[in-house]
């Protein structure tokens, strides 16, 4: 459907040259001559845009543009005016306008400015659309004591700025609590950005962070901003903080104390405004006394603890996540879900889940696709908790018709172990990882040079 625009002018002939430039583009059109127009229009049926006058008679727009956006806060708002002053332009920003215009009109600079008005409230839309779909993530399901304690801290310490430290082993949903904790607080309208410190390349971590400039060094072909430039007036979230090297400690500590960044190969100070999230699966307090772990990012970080308990620890909620999941993957496939009897329900209920509620939420996703629209007694949820993925084959043997180079044998074997390990782990790295007796960060680095994605 054509987008419906609101053009709002006590001059009645600038509402008909707009409404006929706008409809011969396309756009449906209403229009109204006052504020108070306006604004009932508005709560008739919001439009996707508004252009609307500064100076209306003795009504001036910077007064309805408040009750605009209060009747509806994502409604983009251009203002137009042919004797506004900066000030009236500063002003009409701050209290929410998408953009300024003056008149005599350009067709082509309304047409400009109102298409990037659309995109930016299609954006809008997606996002919300995307959090309405995916906003159960954000949920700590259960209500057990120990997820009614964290539910309790999330709420106390959301509203304010304080760096939280979010502990619990891998699974547990630490993600799913610093999403909470920033769609909770003040800086929910900014950015949510999130960043695996175990993930990124030693070389690299810097530049992931802090951004580069062009030609700082061999690749960066283009200046690029960082992780903490990008989160500046929203949350950070640094992921397995505990695998960061101690280099890069160091410069996150700066940041952390100064507020300001540098890109690498850059000279500017830029200062960053960023709420600082941090999790990890690792004891920190033992990290430290080994020499691994920076005391004093230790205190910077570990304002506010949050620990998060495991799923065998509270076996009353897996009953109301296998409700909460079944319902997703039922929006997510389109596929009817299965029926749990009891004895399948008790099962699930028993299973020690050493990947906690991840490994949970893999399970009913293959249990809602395999057996969708039918009924899943005990014997089927065992035979998908002992089924839960292929080891690798043994090592192949030398064989002369193998045309192969050594390189690629042994590339084709390594991608057997690492997706053998990771389909036994339930896609979790860390416990792949574990299991193969390596680190993350190398198992990252090995996963990315054999194109793995998990």
């Amino acid at each position: 459907m054509p987008a419906s625009i609101l053009i709002v002018d006590d001059e009645a002939n600038i509402r008909r040259m707009l409404g006929s430039l706008l409809r011969a583009e396309g756009y449906r059109t209403r229009e109204a001559g006052s504020g108070l127009g306006a604004l009932a229009e508005v709560q008739s049926e919001e439009p996707d845009a508004v252009l609307m006058d500064l100076y209306m008679g003795s009504e001036s727009g910077l007064d309805a543009l408040p009750r605009l956006r209060e009747a509806a806060p994502e409604l983009p708002v251009i203002m137009m005016s042919g004797r506004a002053s900066l000030s009236d332009a500063v002003k009409a920003t701050r209290l929410g306008a998408f953009h300024f215009i003056e008149k005599p009109l350009s067709p082509e600079a309304v047409l400009l400015t109102l298409g990037s008005a659309l995109e930016l409230r299609k954006a809008r839309d997606l996002n919300r659309a995307l959090r309405e779909e995916l906003g159960d993530r954000d949920e700590m399901v259960g209500r057990s004591p120990g997820v009614e304690r964290v539910r309790q801290m999330i709420a106390r310490v959301a509203p304010t700025d304080a760096r939280v430290l979010i502990t619990g082993e891998s699974g547990t949903g630490k993600e799913v609590a610093a999403s909470a904790i920033h769609y909770r607080s003040g800086r929910a309208g900014g950015p949510f950005i999130k960043l695996n410190c175990a993930a990124i390349p030693k070389d690299l971590v810097e530049s992931e962070m802090f951004g580069h400039e062009r030609g700082a060094f061999t690749g960066a072909t283009e200046r690029r901003r960082g992780r903490f430039e990008v989160a500046s007036g929203g949350t950070l979230f640094l992921d397995e903080i505990g695998d960061l090297s101690l280099a890069a400690q160091a410069k996150l500590l700066r940041a952390l104390e100064q507020g300001e960044i540098e890109r690498v190969g850059g000279t500017e100070t830029i200062t960053v405004d960023v709420r600082i999230l941090t999790a990890t699966n690792k004891d920190l307090r033992a990290e430290v006394a080994a020499g691994r772990f920076r005391e004093d990012l230790y205190f910077r970080l570990h304002v506010i603890p949050l620990h998060l308990p495991p799923l065998r620890e509270r076996p009353g909620d897996v009953a109301l996540l296998v409700d909460h999941f079944m319902a997703h993957n039922q929006r997510r496939h389109a596929l009817r879900p299965p029926r749990l009897e009891a004895a399948a329900l008790e099962a699930l209920i028993r299973h020690p889940w050493p990947g906690n509620v991840r490994e949970l939420a893999n399970i009913l996703e293959r249990i809602c696709i395999l057996y969708a629209g039918t009924d899943v007694g005990a014997a089927e949820i065992r035979a998908v908790l002992a089924g839960a993925g292929p080891m690798p084959e043994d090592a192949p043997a030398y064989r002369d018709d193998d045309e192969r180079s050594l390189n690629e044998r042994l590339d084709d074997y390594e991608r057997q172990l690492l997706t053998g390990a990771l389909d036994s782990a339930e896609g979790n790295v860390a416990e792949a990882a574990r299991k193969l007796q390596t680190d993350r960060g190398n198992l990252y680095r090995r996963m990315r040079r054999l194109d793995i994605v998990r």
